[in-house]
């Protein structure tokens, strides 16, 4: 017996069938982003839900725990006992994995997350996927709001907290589902990128460069998965592109089967400027002006998500006017500029900015916005890509708006970090150590720092992938140090 129910899109009618029986799924890496909304997601179904990681740690371990998910370290093989009906396997295991062995070992049917999502869930929506190189998480979460404001209550997943909603994941019983759809590959045993297995109707390629360069021998490469991604998208379906990225033209061009409209300058939706931070600007449709837009965030580049967004969501019948008074109120994703902290005439911002292009762009948006004002960018040079040394030649020009660079060198990165940081013209100071990078900070910051000045005159922007060693609350505890009154952000 099966709990059915319909769904319409245009004159297509879909069905979802929900068993009404579910069984036992464990999920094998359960604290990452994606992982963990799959989690989520499985729970909202009925699944009973388990799994484990090699590092179980809030915040994600805390969201799961209030879904009642138990959690278990990644060498503890009693989990497997009894075997669960099925294991989603994340795409950091990999043969030689204790867990990874059992589970071959017993033959317990097992599965990578992508699939399951595609197989379970994404078949029966109408899939609006946001995928590139930069700006997926913040293009999904802008999507994802215009069409929450629109009454279309989509379900989503997306590699960030989504707000308001604070949370990654959300299963509804709307028609939508927007996903963040990674280009990054999908397990141990299926290196097909993630984003193959989705089933997008609406498919957007926000912009496309050389990345993960762990996995891809080169940015063909990464074209050729786009390529197939595209191949995917059925003919009444939707591809966005940005008109003006050279790397996606031969994309697009490749899927003559399905309508590719392209976004940016002279292109049907375009935009206008009407500050040079990017917070105002007007909605340009097929050369007339639409709709208006002024928000908090700032950057020509969360412009051109913006745009990106508002054009998937007209895919969907969401009029331009009601897409510019939802980005209105949008709040921008977790570690997309997000103030720390201020005080003692500093404020600390922390960024997921991890490779030359979205660095430059998150310095310009804050040079645009502070003016003259002091910008001091702090770095972790921490993806694989970035270690290898691939994006060495174009990383110093990328700090080229800030006033000052202070770097980590940690262990892995054999190639000339301060050499390459110096092409930007700036100040550099590299250290081995977050210790030893914070106490150079503060030494050499001290006399900009105003501890009798209630303005903020210093913007610090820590720009990492990962935690960088907790560097956001030395930060502030040093600035607590020169000023007893900071305030959070």
């Amino acid at each position: 017996m099966s709990n059915e129910s319909s769904l319409q899109d245009g004159a297509e009618s879909r069905r979802i069938v929900t068993p009404s029986t579910k069984g036992h799924l464990h999920i094998l890496g359960i604290c990452g982003t994606f992982m963990g909304g799959i989690a989520a997601l499985a729970k909202a179904l009925g699944y009973r839900v388990t799994g484990s990681d090699k590092n179980v740690y809030p915040p994600m371990s805390t969201q799961l725990e209030k879904l009642g998910i138990a959690l278990h370290q990644d060498d503890d093989l009693t989990q497997l006992e009894p075997a669960p009906d099925q294991v989603i396997i994340g795409n950091a295991l990999s043969r030689g994995h204790p867990l990874v062995e059992a589970v071959l070992q017993r033959r317990i049917p097992y599965i990578s997350g992508p699939q399951w999502l595609g197989e379970t869930l994404l078949r029966q929506k109408h899939v609006l996927a946001i995928a590139g190189t930069h700006g997926k998480t913040t293009t999904a979460s802008m999507l994802t709001w215009i069409l929450e404001q629109a009454g279309k209550s989509p379900s989503f997943l997306i590699g960030g907290v989504v707000q308001p909603f604070g949370q990654t994941a959300r299963l509804t019983d709307s028609d939508y589902f927007v996903i963040e759809a990674d280009e990054y590959d999908t397990a141990f045993f299926d290196k097909r990128s993630k984003f193959l297995h989705y089933f997008a109707d609406t498919f957007v390629v926000n912009n496309l460069e050389f990345d993960h360069a762990d996995i891809f021998a080169d940015l063909a490469a990464i074209q050729q998965q786009f390529k197939y991604a595209l191949r995917t998208v059925p003919q009444d379906g939707h591809v966005l592109y940005p008109i003006d990225e050279p790397a996606v033209a031969p994309v697009v061009a490749s899927a003559s089967w399905v309508e590719c409209q392209g976004v940016g300058p002279g292109a049907a939706w375009d935009f206008e400027l009407n500050a040079d931070d990017g917070s105002h600007f007007h909605i340009i449709q097929n050369g007339e002006r639409v709709a208006q837009v002024q928000w908090s965030l700032i950057g020509v580049h969360n412009v051109r998500n913006a745009l990106m967004a508002i054009a998937a969501a007209a895919s969907v019948g969401v009029l331009p006017q009601v897409a510019a008074q939802a980005l209105a109120s949008f709040e921008a994703p977790a570690r997309r500029l997000q103030l720390r902290g201020q005080g003692c005439g500093v404020a600390v911002f922390d960024d997921f900015a991890h490779h030359p292009t979205a660095i430059r762009t998150t310095l310009e948006a804050m040079r645009a916005r502070v003016d003259s004002q002091r910008v001091v960018a702090i770095f972790e040079p921490r993806s694989n890509t970035m270690k290898a040394g691939v994006h060495a030649q174009t990383l110093g020009p990328a700090f080229r708006e800030a006033d000052a660079i202070y770097a980590l060198q940690p262990d892995g990165v054999d190639w000339p970090l301060a050499a390459q940081l110096e092409a930007s013209g700036k100040p550099v100071y590299v250290c081995a150590s977050v210790a030893a990078l914070v106490e150079c900070l503060f030494a050499n910051e001290a006399p900009y720092l105003g501890a009798q000045d209630a303005s903020i005159a210093n913007h610090w922007v820590v720009m990492s992938n990962g935690g960088f060693g907790g560097i956001h609350d030395q930060l502030l505890n040093g600035i607590m140090a020169n000023d007893p009154v900071p305030t959070d952000g």
